[in-house]
C-alpha cells in the first residue's frame, strides 16, 4: 500500500522523539505551564509528586497551540530554527507536535491559511487545529529527558519551557512556517536524512 505524505509510522515517531534538545522543563517553565490553569499552585504541587504525569491546560491566556501531524509539524520546526526566529516550547504528544503560540493565533491563524488557499492543495498538506480559547491540551509531563515516565511512547518535549516568560510565535511567523513547510514537502522525501536523529535545537540562538 502507498504511503501518503504526512502519514506517520512507529519508526517516524521514534525519529522524531530524538531531535529535542537535552534540557527538560526547568522549574520557572513549569511555573509558566501551570499559570496557564486555575490553580497553579495545586498543578505545581501535583508535579512535585508525579513528575512523570501529563496534565490537560487550557489554551487562550497564556497560550494558544497549533497542533500538527508530526512529519509536518517537525518541518515547520525546521523551518523555524533553520530560516526564522525560532520556536517557543513544543511538545510531541500522541502522534502529534504541539506547537505552543502566542494567545490570539487560534483564532487567526485559520483565516491567513485560507488566503494562502490552504485547503485547495490536492490534500497534500494536512489539517492544522488550533487551540485557542475554551479549549485545552495535555502536555507532557516536566520529568528530564531519560528520566523514568508512565507517558505514552514518543511523548516529550522539544523544545521545553525553560522561563516564565517564553517567546511565543504569531499566527504570522506560523503561516510563514507552515507554507515553507508545504513547498519542502514537494521537494523533499518523507524520509529524515541519516543525521537528523542527533538534531539539537538549540534554545539560546533564538530571536
Amino acid at each position: 500500500m502507498s504511503r501518503t505524505p504526512y502519514e506517520t509510522f512507529p519508526g517516524d515517531l521514534a525519529e522524531l522523539a530524538d531531535l529535542g534538545c537535552a534540557a527538560g522543563v526547568t522549574s520557572d517553565g513549569a511555573a509558566w505551564l501551570a499559570s496557564a490553569g486555575t490553580y497553579p499552585r495545586s498543578t505545581l504541587a501535583f508535579w512535585e509528586e508525579r513528575p512523570d504525569a501529563p496534565v490537560v491546560l487550557p489554551c487562550g491566556t497564556v497560550f494558544d497551540v497549533v497542533n500538527a501531524p508530526a512529519i509536518f509539524g517537525r518541518r515547520m520546526l525546521d523551518r523555524l530554527w533553520d530560516e526564522g526566529p525560532g520556536s517557543g516550547p513544543v511538545a510531541v504528544f500522541r502522534g502529534r507536535m504541539l506547537l505552543f503560540a502566542a494567545p490570539g493565533t487560534a483564532a487567526r491563524l485559520p483565516s491567513l491559511l485560507g488566503w494562502e488557499e490552504w485547503g485547495g492543495r490536492g490534500g497534500a498538506v494536512p489539517p492544522l487545529l488550533c487551540h485557542g480559547t475554551g479549549d485545552a491540551v495535555t502536555v507532557p509531563a516536566p520529568a528530564p529527558q531519560g528520566a523514568p515516565s508512565a507517558a505514552p511512547a514518543g511523548t516529550r518535549w522539544l523544545v521545553a519551557p525553560d522561563t516564565r516568560h517564553p517567546w511565543l510565535p504569531g499566527p504570522e511567523i506560523l503561516l510563514w512556517a507552515a507554507v515553507r513547510a508545504a513547498r519542502s514537502a514537494v521537494r523533499i522525501s518523507i524520509f529524515p536524512p541519516a543525521d537528523q536523529g542527533a538534531k539539537v535545537y538549540d534554545v539560546s540562538r533564538r530571536r
